[in-house]
């Protein structure tokens, strides 16, 4: 940007197909950058491609997603971080008492050790049984 600021948009995602139509395209530019504020060095855009891609590790591909519904960044899923992504991918067309019963019942099936939230192990054993969900 500093070479050829004309050439660089402000606003990047909304020129990349990737994230262009992605509800967590801000979220994801968050976890990618040093300073968690979406500011993004070229390292970071490079590590966020490279996560991103058909190519990488799964458990690498599951880290990330976890840390992208982590809203609140205290390394668990509560109940608020899942609320939080429920109504992003639904884009909040949910009543209040659809989004709890989604988010109690994520919580039921995934939380191993039963303390009300999900661990970044509990998220990859999820996972692991939806083999969908990292395409």
């Amino acid at each position: 940007m500093d070479l050829a600021p004309q050439l660089v948009p402000l606003d990047y995602t909304s020129n990349m197909p990737e994230l262009k139509d992605n509800p967590f395209r801000q979220r994801i530019a968050e976890v990618f950058s040093e300073d968690g504020e979406g500011n993004m060095t070229l390292d970071d855009f490079l590590d966020m491609f490279s996560v991103l891609s058909e190519m990488a590790p799964r458990d690498l591909k599951a880290y990330y997603a976890f840390k992208i519904y982590d809203f609140n960044n205290d390394d668990y899923i509560c109940k608020s971080d899942l609320e939080k992504t429920l109504n992003k991918l639904t884009r909040n067309e949910l009543t209040p008492e659809e989004v709890r019963l989604v988010c109690d019942k994520v919580i039921d099936e995934a939380d191993l050790d039963n303390d009300g939230r999900l661990s970044l192990e509990d998220f990859r054993h999820m996972i692991v049984r939806a083999p969908d969900f990292l395409r």
